[in-house]
């Protein structure tokens, strides 16, 4: 007897639950690839639910304990990762159907051995859902962050930052680009709108990052227009030794090559020191590659100036990582500072009298921003503040703090243009000696 084919749509619902549970569990997003699922379709069908899963993780909290008085059941397998995906498409996803997620879910369960015993409570559970997805289709948007996120941001922000910050979570990031070369007909090509300086935004396209025009030929490479803030803020002339402290993936020391500068691109992680490889090959640049700790590393002559973007717990990239809201603790932050601190004297340590240094974290947390540009004036008895002007951000003047420093997040953008930014803290300082 011929084995009984597989429904249509369950490959694509399985990996999707395993990529989501593994997130669940702890691990960094990352969108299912080519070689996780070779259909452009249903790869981007998988990517969606999981996004969705992941960006309404708070209401789906409530709604779980809605329908699961005694909570998800324990050693389940993928039981909470494919309930997740089966709620976002019920309640945020009407358009794909309520059938395919029923059906869907209770095949998915019985291809795992750990979970397949709970398919009648999966199927008893997501027909509760169909009947109230109405109303849970209603539900506040501050479930959307962390109680503990939105009282932080909240002071840090106000109120009406943070309705901003939900609608960004909820839409996700476009795509932003910054260009080797300024080129009206490659701008007009991708189909982009220009932003700031040499930064371009893709509000949507139809094909991968790789298949873009320009991308072969090293025309441009993809950063937030956040991202490329610090490095166009430095001080330096023209051929200065200039170290990118943390670089890979390059994004800032491709724009530090593209200025000029004689570029070191440091970092600790050999593997992704060969993705920066890479980009800089087919950029057509050709930075000095340093594999070493950069908060010990001692070069033999100071550099001019230093860019350290520092390791942080990322918050400001929340578009892109949903998951980073429900991850990050004060503990986690905690351990960040004390890193950044460390990187910060060594930054002070290998830089000339006279230079300029660049200290700029992709957090919206002040501890990591803020406080930390204080600590260093008041650790680092020959650095000084070197404030940033609002001439210096025409389009984003606003981002421009009392203080002369730089802080973006998702509620601003380049001349109020749609999309947001990532939330990054930039400030300057020079070494006086």
């Amino acid at each position: 007897m011929a084995n009984k084919p597989e429904p249509a749509g369950l490959s694509l619902r399985l990996a999707a639950a395993q990529r989501l549970r593994a997130v669940l569990g702890g691990e960094h997003f990352a969108p299912l690839s080519t070689s996780d699922i070779a259909d452009g379709r249903d790869r981007a069908m998988a990517n969606r639910l999981i996004t969705t899963a992941l960006r309404r993780h708070g209401q789906i909290d409530v709604i779980i304990a809605e329908l699961l008085e005694k909570g998800l059941p324990a050693r389940s397998g993928t039981f909470e990762a494919v309930l997740r995906l089966s709620l976002a498409q019920l309640v945020f996803l009407p358009d794909l159907g309520a059938h395919s997620a029923l059906f869907l879910a209770v095949e998915a369960l019985k291809k795992d051995n750990k979970a397949r015993h709970l398919t009648g409570l999966m199927n008893a559970v997501l027909r509760k859902a169909q009947a109230n997805s109405a109303r849970y289709g209603l539900m506040d948007e501050r479930l959307l962050l962390p109680e503990a996120v939105r009282s932080r941001w909240t002071s840090a922000y106000g109120e009406t930052a943070l309705d901003a910050f939900a609608e960004a979570l909820i839409e996700g990031a476009p795509l932003d680009l910054t260009l080797r070369d300024d080129d009206d007909e490659l701008v007009e090509a991708l189909g982009a709108e220009r932003l700031m300086a040499d930064s371009v935004r893709l509000a949507s396209r139809d094909r991968p990052v790789e298949a873009l025009p320009g991308y072969d030929a090293g025309r441009w490479w993809v950063q937030d227009a956040a991202s490329a803030i610090p490095a166009r803020l430095l001080r330096a002339s023209p051929g200065a030794s200039v170290l990118d402290l943390c670089a890979a993936p390059g994004g800032k020391t491709a724009q530090l090559a593209k200025a000029g500068f004689e570029v070191s691109a440091l970092d600790s992680d050999s593997a992704r020191l060969e993705r920066l490889s890479v980009n800089m090959s087919r950029l057509g640049y050709a930075p000095e590659i340093i594999t070493a700790d950069a908060s010990s590393y001692r070069a033999e002559t100071p550099f001019d100036a230093i860019v350290l973007d520092a390791p942080c717990s990322a918050t400001g990239t929340f578009r892109r990582h949903p998951e980073i809201l429900w991850h990050r603790n004060a503990a986690d932050i905690a351990g960040r500072v004390r890193l950044q601190r460390a990187l910060l004297t060594n930054a002070f340590a290998n830089l000339a009298v006279g230079g300029s240094l660049i200290y700029c974290v992709c957090s919206l947390e002040p501890e990591e921003g803020e406080a930390q540009a204080d600590w260093a004036l008041d650790a680092l008895s020959s650095l000084e503040a070197d404030p940033i002007g609002t001439d210096e951000m025409a389009v984003l003047t606003e981002a421009v703090t009392d203080k002369g420093h730089v802080r973006t997040h998702p509620g601003l953008a380049p001349g109020g243009r749609n999309g947001g930014m990532d939330g990054f803290f930039v400030a300057r300082f020079r070494r006086t000696r």
